[in-house]
């Protein structure tokens, strides 16, 4: 083990999360379950677990205790009895939703005493702000669930850390993979932005975008973020709930490869987003035929028989734009303590460059 590896990091995020690493892996549908979340943060970063796509709560339930078991082995950076050290993340717009069952899954997070939740894409964002914050004042233990809101322009940077108060600010610029605003900034303009526009004092800025190794996040570190958000690097982790076959096809990807595109919700029927919100991913027949125009029944009907058969080229691999500098699958203890080494050593070179 190198020196470098021996060495913590200190930022906002560090002493607010109580971890090592600077690190967080986000709330991916479809991916982020408990067991990656929870050996994400057992490895001394952060991990949260996605509410998803239609899950009942005792499938939420189960992911909690995969997630939970992750702190009784052997090396944990934390322990069973403590706070549990994972948070969940929720797509707004599908709260907002008519008759949604999402909805209740959000009280089941703070029942299960989870140390974060992370909220993006909706309307109304304040108000389950304030339902997180009403909830922690009935239980009357002076416990605090933190709450994340992930955001794409300084303005609603400016709301999230004056009005709302949050307790951490992810800015996606317009690299990040899976969903977000096909109109970001790239990250390198938005973070020193949204850094320029948040008091001193405010909440930690987390950059997210494209991020997927130990120079990125010292990159971000060393302009004013406190921490980074890693997404697709994550996929490629043993623990997520990707297929081996996707997992391949991003080891065997290119950047040039990762695309916008609203192909893969028409083809599987997920639309609902906010204006101006698409996903990018791996470019595939389903985007080739959507751009050709091809009828939607027949990209569903494709999408289908692709999930059926594995067939990444008729499905969804999600990637942000550093797919490409990503060339093995790994487990999530490793990912989390080679950024943490390499991001050491890339500020300690970056020390030598001055005098």
């Amino acid at each position: 083990m190198s020196r470098s590896s021996l060495k913590l990091f200190n930022t906002k995020l560090t002493r607010l999360l109580g971890v090592r690493t600077p690190l967080v892996c986000g709330p991916m549908a479809g991916a982020a379950g408990g067991e990656l979340a929870g050996q994400v943060s057992a490895a001394g970063g952060f991990g949260f677990m996605s509410a998803g796509y239609g899950a009942t709560p005792e499938d939420f339930k189960k992911q909690f205790a995969i997630a939970r078991s992750s702190f009784q082995t052997p090396g944990s950076a934390h322990s069973a009895a403590a706070k549990f050290p994972i948070g969940v993340g929720y797509l707004a717009w599908q709260l907002e939703q008519p008759k949604s069952t999402l909805v209740d899954l959000l009280p089941l997070a703070l029942e299960h005493d989870v140390q974060a939740v992370w909220f993006a894409f909706g309307e109304d964002l304040a108000r389950y702000i304030q339902f997180v914050r009403d909830h922690d004042m009935r239980t009357g233990n002076g416990k605090k669930t933190l709450i994340f809101v992930q955001i794409s322009t300084v303005k609603e940077a400016v709301i999230a850390a004056n009005e709302w108060k949050v307790d951490c600010i992810v800015a996606q610029g317009v690299e990040s993979g899976g969903h977000g605003a096909g109109d970001a900034l790239p990250l390198l303009n938005l973070l020193p932005s949204i850094l320029a526009a948040v008091p001193a004092d405010g909440p930690p800025i987390l950059a997210a975008g494209g991020l997927v190794n130990g120079g990125h996040l010292a990159a971000v570190l060393t302009l004013g973020a406190s921490g980074a958000v890693l997404g697709t690097r994550f996929l490629l982790a043993h623990e997520s709930l990707y297929s081996d076959a996707q997992r391949e096809a991003l080891v065997g990807a290119s950047s040039e490869m990762s695309v916008r595109s609203m192909a893969w919700d028409h083809a599987r029927g997920t639309l609902g987003w906010p204006a101006g919100i698409d996903g990018r991913g791996l470019r595939n027949s389903l985007v080739e035929d959507f751009e050709k125009g091809v009828d939607i029944e027949i990209l569903q009907t494709k999408f289908r028989e692709g999930v059926k058969t594995k067939n990444v080229d008729h499905g969804i691999v999600w990637a942000g734009t550093g797919v490409g500098q990503i060339t093995e699958i790994q487990s999530a203890k490793s990912i989390v303590e080679e950024i943490h080494r390499d991001g050491i050593s890339h500020l300690e070179s970056a020390a030598q460059l001055y005098s």
